[in-house]
């Protein structure tokens, strides 16, 4: 829980899991959170390995984001969440 389980860790992965994202599109569609915050889990997650960062270009600075296959591993975990959530409510 400690690698996954961190405010905004489950949707920027859930926002990940199609395709690479960068920066400032993964800020617009996590519009409650600020930049910094998105750059401080964004840092964590790297470090965790759930994400991969990749410097498009450097002037000016663009990068994107995209998931692990480890990082792949905790979208089983949270699918799983979300039905027994859902079964919950029902």
């Amino acid at each position: 829980m400690r690698i996954i389980g961190g405010k905004w860790t489950g949707s920027i992965l859930w926002h990940l899991k199609d395709k690479p994202v960068r920066f400032n599109d993964l800020a617009r569609q996590l519009s409650g959170a600020s930049k910094k915050v998105i750059a401080d889990r964004l840092k964590e997650m790297e470090n965790n390995q759930l994400i991969a960062r990749t410097v498009i270009s450097t002037r000016p600075v663009a990068v994107s984001y995209e998931i692990t296959d480890f990082g792949r591993t905790a979208l089983e975990f949270l699918e799983k969440l979300k039905e027994w959530v859902e079964n919950q409510i029902d």
